[in-house]
């Protein structure tokens, strides 16, 4: 094992951070705030922060399609399918469909747009994701299986994952790191996003506590994107990408979990087998290699 304390500890800290995204976004279905204002808060803070590093860095930034495409799938997409998703659908569906179906679209992605292949070992840990996503696309179209009929949010939350995929794969085809990613779908989201929710789109942040504000607008516009963002670069660096892969595996089965004691929400047998399977092919995906392309 890699020694290094810190790396160790951000990785652990982004791993709870991404959790309590699962946890504290599906909380919001129970207040006032809807998912148009979780998308406007995540955008404006984001935003607040990132545009100086987008201003400095600017003439490294790569061409207005290109950017306008990342904060469509990155910024755009993934929230607003992501924040309705979890009105419609409990959290052990949100974990097993967003952070534990990811491996798989990512790579289901790369393959049409990179041309990589997935060795043996990541191939079989697909597979097992794959079937934890039947899981818990049985138990959201058969209500007598489950907590209910919620294949809508379902959708919304493969919707969500495949928008987040395509953004990953495009980084990776176009070389832009992380920190301008970041600037990018924050800042440019936000310049599309924010005249659209204050002209057209309905909104309740006017009636909404603002402890209900704060707790909403503080994680998913700051902790959930630049926080999470900082602790995942040093953890990369400080035990590796590997590692770091495999600890992310831990999100869908903790969020699953955590959603019975916070949220009160029951995590049936479907759910249950579906959040085991996501958390354990993910485990083994991040373990093997991609075969590359031949160019």
């Amino acid at each position: 094992m890699q020694r290094d304390p810190a790396g160790w500890g951000a990785a652990l800290a982004a791993v709870a951070i991404w959790t309590g995204f699962i946890l504290v976004t599906r909380y919001s279905e129970r207040g006032t705030l809807l998912p148009t204002d979780l998308a406007a808060l995540r955008f404006f803070g984001a935003a607040i922060v990132m545009a100086p590093w987008l201003w400095k860095y600017r003439a490294r930034m790569p061409a207005w399609p290109k950017m306008l495409l990342l904060a469509l799938c990155g910024g755009l997409g993934y929230a607003l399918f992501a924040y309705h998703a979890f009105q419609l659908a409990p959290a052990a569906h949100a974990a097993v469909l967003l952070p534990g179906m990811m491996p798989f679209l990512v790579a289901l992605v790369a393959i049409v747009v990179l041309g990589e292949k997935p060795g043996p070992m990541r191939a079989v840990g697909l597979a097992i994701i794959g079937a934890g996503m039947v899981c818990v696309g049985i138990e959201g179209i058969a209500p007598s299986l489950g907590t209910g009929a919620t294949w809508q949010g379902d959708l919304l939350f493969v919707a969500a994952s495949l928008s987040w995929s395509i953004f990953t794969v495009l980084l990776r085809r176009w070389q832009i790191q992380p920190w301008d990613a970041v600037a990018i779908t924050a800042c440019v989201s936000a310049l599309i996003y924010l005249p659209l929710w204050l002209l057209v789109l309905p909104s309740a942040i006017a009636e909404a506590p603002w402890r209900e504000i704060a707790l909403q607008g503080g994680y998913q516009g700051f902790l959930a994107v630049i926080v999470a963002m900082v602790l995942f670069a040093r953890a990369v660096v400080g035990i590796g990408a590997t590692r770091m892969g495999v600890l992310m595996a831990l999100v869908p089965a903790a969020g699953a979990l955590l959603a019975v004691p916070v949220l009160g929400e029951p995590l049936t047998l479907l759910a249950g087998a579906g959040v085991l399977l996501a958390s354990s092919g993910a485990i083994i995906a991040a373990r093997g290699p991609t075969v590359a392309a031949n160019r």
